[in-house]
């Protein structure tokens, strides 16, 4: 047995990321196991969303955090990271003067990502060998600035598309109603072309509904229950979200906006239940970084 220690950053709109994770191999096959999740609710989008910058404060709470990434990487003694920046840091006007600072001050190298690689990342966690070969799905990940939609039709993708509709982003009314009007006619449009369509839910807020819903791994969530949820929640306010369902401030207020629109990837799609297997971008990341590394150390063993 080997185990290959790896790290990716996901710096989004509404939260930042460190995923430490192994990719531990066994003799016949290798599996992937989280080590330690360090989720910083900084809510980048929050800014950028309404001046286009991101301000100064959360400049300095940035370079702070990807400080102390840094020393838990070292810590942990990783083979290697990834770092990517999403939504927020692709319309912050001083978005790349801030990844300049953060290389030069801290030297962890981050990249900006369009929503189609993002798309293609969270795509290549290796959920379609999960699904059923001969059945169509729409995997939606839904973040605080964007919405990714890959469309997935016996186990290969055809096609993936992004849309400036995030959770922060409509909890600021920055969401421009073209921009929904294109995500529901894209879902309408698979819709004639899919059958029996099942969608793939991915984000903190999915896997928060699912938990709140008590579902086990393996279930799924159908368009009803999602709407009893939905209403269920819009009857609370900001304060009762985190006082009476015990839900951290930072969930309780974009966790109605991310149930709305997998409601409408519902509704247009004509898909009749969400998986949600829990994986996402950094998890994507780590994988990358495990076969880059085997391709180029075929034969190399690391012990613990």
């Amino acid at each position: 047995m080997n185990f290959l220690p790896f790290g990716a950053i996901d710096i989004g709109s509404n939260a930042i990321r460190l995923l430490i994770m192994n990719a531990i191999e066994y003799p016949d096959e290798t599996k992937f196991k989280k080590v330690s999740l360090i989720r910083i609710p900084l809510r980048l989008g929050a800014d950028v969303f309404k001046s286009k910058v991101i301000s100064p404060f959360k400049c300095e709470q940035l370079i702070h955090a990807m400080e102390g990434y840094q020393h838990i990487m070292q810590a942990y003694n990783i083979l290697s990271y990834r770092a990517c920046a999403t939504s927020a840091m692709r319309e912050a006007k001083n978005g790349h003067e801030l990844i300049s600072e953060i290389r030069d001050k801290i030297g962890i190298d981050l990249e900006i990502i369009t929503g189609k690689e993002e798309a293609e990342i969270i795509f290549n966690t290796g959920i379609a060998q999960m699904l059923d070969s001969e059945k169509d799905y729409l995997y939606v990940d839904v973040g605080g600035g964007s919405t990714e939609v890959t469309v997935v039709s016996k186990s290969k993708k055809v096609e993936q598309e992004s849309f400036n509709i995030g959770t922060v982003r409509m909890l600021n009314q920055a969401v421009d109603a073209k921009e929904v009007d294109r995500f529901k006619s894209f879902m309408r449009k698979q819709a004639t072309k899919l059958k029996d369509t099942s969608l793939i839910g991915s984000g903190g807020n999915i896997n928060k509904l699912f938990k709140l819903m008590g579902k086990k791994y393996g279930e799924t969530i159908n368009p009803s229950e999602l709407k009893h949820i939905y209403d269920y929640l819009k009857r609370f306010t900001f304060e009762e979200r985190i006082s009476v369902l015990r839900l951290n401030p930072h969930r309780a207020d974009v966790i109605v906006p991310a149930t709305k629109i997998f409601l409408w990837a519902f509704k247009h799609s004509n898909s009749k239940r969400v998986f949600v297997p829990r994986m996402g971008l950094s998890d994507g990341m780590v994988q990358q970084l495990y076969a880059k590394f085997r391709e180029k150390n075929p034969n190399s063993v690391i012990l613990p």
